[in-house]
């Protein structure tokens, strides 16, 4: 069950209603993950855009895309309350979204991609991880919506 954390009120009113964590018990697994790829997302795609874009970019804009939709999850995961939990379960959908779109591009067009995204073939590069975590996440959201 998530742990509620009390945060005060910027007005100086006093304390604000308890925020749900949504970062703890599977949630922490689920920040870790995301934090991960994250940097992992970051520091590649800033790395091909410097130095190799007109190799491929199309696939390190994408990857770029991708480091942000993880790094807003990351936030939103680790802030807590409802409004994130909102925000972090609309990111998951559309991370979905990306992975199964991408996905699926980078099979039935494989000269649009000469080198792979982070959601490339459904994330294969990534050990398939870039198609669970949301769902994973999406799962967990809901579930921290009714608990």
């Amino acid at each position: 069950m998530p742990e509620n954390t009390t945060t005060t009120a910027s007005d100086g009113a006093g304390t604000a209603p308890p925020r749900r964590s949504l970062g703890t018990g599977p949630g922490r697994l689920l920040v870790t993950l995301y934090g991960v790829f994250t940097v992992a997302a970051a520091s590649r795609s800033l790395y091909q855009l410097i130095a190799q874009f007109d190799r491929a970019p199309l696939a390190y804009s994408l990857s770029a895309v991708s480091a942000v939709v993880y790094g807003f999850i990351t936030f939103s995961l680790v802030r807590g309350g409802e409004g994130a939990r909102r925000a972090a379960f609309a990111c998951c959908a559309l991370e979905l979204l990306g992975v199964l779109g991408i996905g699926t591009w980078t099979l039935l067009d494989r000269s649009a991609f000469p080198d792979a995204t982070v959601w490339s073939d459904y994330g294969m590069g990534y050990l398939f991880i870039p198609i669970f975590l949301p769902v994973t996440g999406l799962i967990w959201l809901r579930r921290a919506r009714s608990a």
